[in-house]
């Protein structure tokens, strides 16, 4: 071959390598538009609005933060949440949601893009969306190669287990957290393969800006140091894992002690002391292989065994004596409903009353991960078929995200990255085999294709029914993800919609009209005693005081409200009166079929009432029917039937027709005729009722003056 043949080879080569580089840049810019558009149903069919609850604190400090500065934010002390108590901001939030929006909003008016500061949190969940593709990208290209890396990334735009948190107006902590997440197993993965402290360092920022986003950073610093943990047991550790983990785990504890919501959590809580003796272990390792190289192998045994039994000795004192004095708190209620799934049903109310708490249903792997339930275990198989450090640290990150995801719903947030990764590792192996054996039709050599077709006589055949075969199941997959973003993930609770027979979309704006109706007709100090599910809204809608929100912090507080709500209207009053409520707020669904109400909810306020020792003549059976049923017909509890929460929600209830053929108060949630129609309220008046009587409001009547008894 001819010097010229040379330079046409190589510069062939070149531009082969430059196409590939324009077909992988143009398939990743077209996984973050999808990415992006996808997440748009909820603004087209109803507004740039925010969704669910948590979003909506997180406006309103975003709000401040962008009008008053950090140092301000910082400082804030709220008096409108958890009236008398209020709340200190800056020391009970992770603020990285709130700094990025605010960064966002300030940057594109530096350059005179006017916008708002409500429509950067609405769309800044699908711009991480997109972020979170090329993150994807990176990561899996790291484990095994490209193809792989480009499949992911396409997964993970579409995923509903995803998108469920990252919509259009779901302004929450996730929405950003799973790019953070992700960001930092990617520059893990970079710092265990090189060595580098650089790296290591990257990791360490990505793993503070975690920190900053999302509590779930816990599930991060036990992960990598298992991962740790598990290269030193099968033999793999090396000098880069510990660089890498020591420069992760020092500078990673230091940065995130500065965000003052975690304070010396890293240092004093249980959840943390896993990865600080997976560090302590490496420094022996490290200790032990340097006296290794300097003494014979029976000295070295010898004061191994010794050495190992003195400071194993020495911890566990250390460990028992700090747990025992309180200087290293025990695991949270919610970290030990993650290692038992019925404690926090037995012990802790509060946190099992929240619906995304629950073990999650075996269908809802399958509605939020459709296909990529069943290539996850493909992808774990040529991942052990090819053992690397890196694929060691993604089976641990699969296996143990999939018992979490089990154990509560929420955590499918987790599982639904490792299994776009995993399944784009799965898919990119097997359409690369079988895609090379389609080639053998172009082959010129005769002899090697007769040679092939003897051993593997329908090799074609097989490898067009398989491609032919994954393609159409990609298809459905983008179908699926389609159809679930659209009918399941895109419609924010605080606008309601439902089909009329006609097929026409209904909309019921009452949260709104009620939260607009406070805002303009009550006084700007009126307290409102509402369950701790709504009061992010009121505050930041309506912006009025009150009781109790979705911070949940304080256990009695909530368990007072409880046991108004639960208790005769004599009773309550003085509950209410006590805590200097104005107005209270129930949310009811019986006229229109609005099934997540007030009454749904009401054991779970009986529970949470009854669990302290102020509540504690409250007990759940007495709101049951003797044969143990939860009824609102004349079946009824007497004392369901005459307690608070009933007469709110059913007032006037009983002069109202709901369907053709049924009688007057017929609950359309409950499907029954309510049991106590004819009452009137004492020590409360209607204020407002919505128009579809979603939202009711009542006024709490002064007490009388005592002088007009003469």
């Amino acid at each position: 071959m001819g010097p010229e043949a040379k330079v046409l080879d190589l510069l062939g080569l070149q531009n082969v390598a430059k196409q590939e580089t324009l077909v992988k840049m143009g398939i990743l810019a077209l996984c973050c538009i999808l990415s992006f558009s996808l997440r748009l149903f909820a603004v087209l069919r109803f507004e740039n609005v925010i969704h669910e609850f948590d979003p909506y604190f997180n406006y309103r400090t975003t709000r401040y933060l962008a009008e008053e500065g950090f140092y301000s934010f910082h400082n804030w002390f709220d008096d409108r949440a958890w009236y008398p108590l209020g709340r200190i901001i800056g020391g009970t939030i992770y603020p990285g949601l709130m700094l990025t929006a605010a960064v966002v909003y300030h940057f594109l008016n530096f350059f005179h893009v006017t916008i708002e500061v409500r429509n950067v949190c609405v769309y800044l969940a699908p711009l991480f969306s997109s972020f979170t593709s090329l993150v994807t990208y990176n990561l899996t290209k790291e484990l095994k190669d490209k193809s792989a890396g480009l499949m992911a990334a396409a997964f993970i735009a579409i995923v509903p287990g995803y998108i469920s948190r990252s919509v259009a107006g779901s302004y929450d902590n996730e929405g950003i957290a799973i790019f953070c997440m992700l960001n930092t197993y990617w520059l893990w993965i970079k710092s265990v393969k090189t060595g580098s402290l650089f790296w290591a360092t990257m990791c360490a920022l990505a793993y503070f800006y975690m920190v900053s986003s999302w509590g779930g950073y816990v599930f991060l610093i036990n992960l990598i140091p298992i991962h740790v943990l598990m290269l030193m047991i099968t033999g793999r550790f090396s000098h880069r894992v510990y660089v890498a983990y020591s420069t992760v785990y020092i500078l990673g504890t230091i940065l995130s002690m500065q965000i003052a919501f975690v304070g010396f959590q890293p240092v004093q809580t249980s959840e943390h002391m896993g990865a600080l003796g997976v560090f302590g272990l490496c420094q022996i390792h490290a200790f032990v292989d340097y006296v290794r190289s300097k003494l014979s192998a029976q000295q070295f045994s010898t004061l191994f065994r010794a050495i190992l039994a003195v400071v194993g000795a020495v911890l566990a004192v250390i460990f028992i004596a700090l747990s025992i004095t309180g200087k290293v708190a025990p695991w949270t209620g919610r970290f030990y409903s993650l290692l038992d799934p019925s404690y926090a049903k037995n012990n802790i109310p509060i946190i099992a009353s929240v619906s995304e708490h629950q073990p999650t249903a075996w269908s809802s792997f399958y509605f939020d991960l459709h296909l990529l339930a069943f290539l996850f275990p493909v992808g774990l198989y040529f991942c052990f078929s090819q053992l690397t450090d890196a694929n060691i640290f993604i089976i641990l990150y699969g296996v143990t995200s999939v018992y979490f995801a089990g154990v509560m719903v929420r955590l499918m947030l987790v599982l639904a990255p490792v299994a776009c990764v995993l399944a784009g590792i799965g898919v990119s192996a097997i359409l690369t085999t079988y895609m090379k054996n389609l080639s053998i039709v172009a082959r010129p050599d005769k002899k090697l294709r007769r040679t092939e077709a003897a051993s593997y006589p329908v090799k074609n055949e097989i490898a067009m029914v398989v491609v032919v075969l994954i393609s159409g199941l990609l298809s459905l997959y983008a179908f699926h993800c389609c159809w679930v973003t659209a009918e399941a993930y895109s419609s924010p609770s605080i606008v309601l919609a439902a089909r009329q027979h006609d097929g026409s979309r209904l909309i019921f704006d009452d949260f709104r009209e009620a939260y607009y109706w406070l805002r303009q007709n009550t006084p700007e100090d009126a307290k409102v005693m509402s369950w701790w599910d709504y009061g992010y809204q009121i505050t930041a809608m309506a912006n009025r005081t009150i009781l109790v929100d979705n911070n949940t912090w304080n256990n009695t507080h909530i368990s007072r409200v409880g046991q108004a709500m639960s208790s005769p209207e004599d009773k309550a009053y003085e509950i209410m009166r006590e805590l200097d409520v104005d107005y209270v707020l129930v949310i009811f669904g019986g006229l229109t079929g609005y099934a997540s109400d007030d009454i749904n909810k009401f054991l779970w306020m009986v529970r949470i009432g009854g669990s302290t020792d102020r509540g504690s003549h409250i007990k759940e059976m007495d709101y049951y029917t003797p044969t143990g049923e939860f009824r609102v017909d004349k079946e009824g509890s007497p004392t369901l039937l005459n307690c608070l929460m009933y007469k709110l929600c059913y007032y006037r209830f009983g002069q109202v027709y709901t369907e053709q053929g049924k009688p007057t108060g017929y609950d359309r949630v409950r499907n029954v005729e309510i049991g106590n129609k004819d009452f009137e309220l004492g020590v409360l008046e209607e204020a407002y009722t919505t128009e579809h009587w979603i939202v009711r409001i009542y006024k709490v009547k002064k007490p009388e003056n005592r002088g007009n008894e003469y």
